[in-house]
């Protein structure tokens, strides 16, 4: 498993402990490069359409863009 995909992992279940009025963290972890191949963040498997929008998105679209992160990190979505 990828170092992303680990990460991810365990952001996902700390993501799934949050109360749900608590603020969604963004899955961003500084490691910030588009690998050519796949189109996503080395570091946080979002697409730069995903990154672009998080700062706009509300709490909802915000577990919507995790929830795809999940998949793509082999996690469960919660």
């Amino acid at each position: 498993m990828s170092f992303a995909a680990t990460q991810l992992r365990q952001k996902l279940r700390a993501l799934a402990a949050l109360p749900p009025d608590e603020p969604v963290p963004s899955p961003c972890n500084s490691i910030c490069r588009i690998s050519e191949s796949t189109g996503l963040c080395e570091g946080c498997l979002r697409t730069l359409d995903e990154v672009a929008a998080w700062s706009g998105l509300d709490e909802a679209g915000k577990r919507a863009v995790w929830q795809r992160l999940a998949a793509r990190a082999g996690g469960e979505p919660r």
